[in-house]
């Protein structure tokens, strides 16, 4: 059994790129996305009809890994997980031409209501996320409840899935560098398409590079897609050292672009 997806008979696409080098797993993806996003579709055993699953859109805080939702006793998924408290959460990542190449997660476990003792905790959590819902938050129908994971499935796209391991989950800390990644990525693609192309030639087997565009940056390193001869190629290169601030990302990328220039002699 394996999460990879079939290949055409006969096709071996050799990597570009060292496979080894350090790179997020999929816990650490996981928890970044849960973290980076603040709604969602909670899905709830219905009560009527009964059996079915039922999906609604909600919006959550996370709170250590186990989502936090401020939701109306009026609502349907309420009323489910007063009668039955599984649920799962689907947390995905929009934006893109190719909606499937991009990630998500669903976590999957036992919805409980946060009681009296554990409601201030509660509201500073999902304020801070959600601060409008400060009008409502003592509104006396609305009640806090907490999804206590207990497995989760994370897709990053086409070719990267897995079921993530319980304790990894728990271990997993959101990736530093995911706030600013936009702006680094948008910088990187306008500005240095050189240094990209030279990373490539430099680093990596993709040395007919024709264009690179940088996909992703992470606190380990950075992933680009690259135009060669045979279509479009993923590639990915670590950093000497992980880092957590746009100036790091900068000194590692500088860094990177020199020792490039050194390979191909100037």
């Amino acid at each position: 059994m394996t999460d990879q997806h079939a290949r055409p008979s006969g096709a071996t696409e050799e990597p570009l790129y060292d496979i080894e080098v350090p790179t997020p797993t999929h816990g650490e993806r996981a928890c970044t996305l849960l973290e980076s996003l603040s709604t969602g579709t909670l899905c709830t055993v219905a009560t009527e009809p009964a059996g079915f699953p039922y999906g609604s859109f909600v919006t959550y805080a996370a709170n250590g890994g186990n989502p936090l939702f401020f939701i109306s006793g009026l609502a349907e998924h309420t009323r489910n997980l007063k009668a039955d408290t599984r649920a799962s959460l689907l947390v995905a990542e929009g934006g893109g031409d190719d909606p499937l190449a991009r990630a998500r997660v669903t976590l999957i476990g036992q919805c409980r209501q946060i009681d009296d003792g554990e409601r201030s905790q509660a509201v500073s959590t999902y304020l801070a996320v959600h601060p409008k819902a400060e009008y409502y938050i003592e509104f006396k129908d609305f009640s806090f409840w907490r999804l206590d994971v207990e497995s989760l499935r994370y897709i990053g796209g086409y070719g990267r899935m897995s079921w993530v391991d319980l304790a990894e989950w728990r271990d997993a800390t959101p990736d530093p560098i995911a706030p600013h990644a936009a702006g680094i990525l948008a910088h990187m693609n306008e500005d240095h398409q050189k240094n990209l192309l030279d990373y490539c030639r430099a680093f990596t087997k993709a040395t007919d590079a024709g264009a690179a565009t940088m996909t992703s940056i992470d606190r380990y390193g950075f992933e680009m897609s690259v135009e060669t001869g045979k279509g479009p190629r993923p590639v990915r290169l670590a950093f000497a050292q992980q880092i957590a601030t746009p100036m790091d990302a900068r000194r590692e990328l500088v860094a990177l672009a020199e020792a490039a220039r050194g390979v191909l002699g100037g």
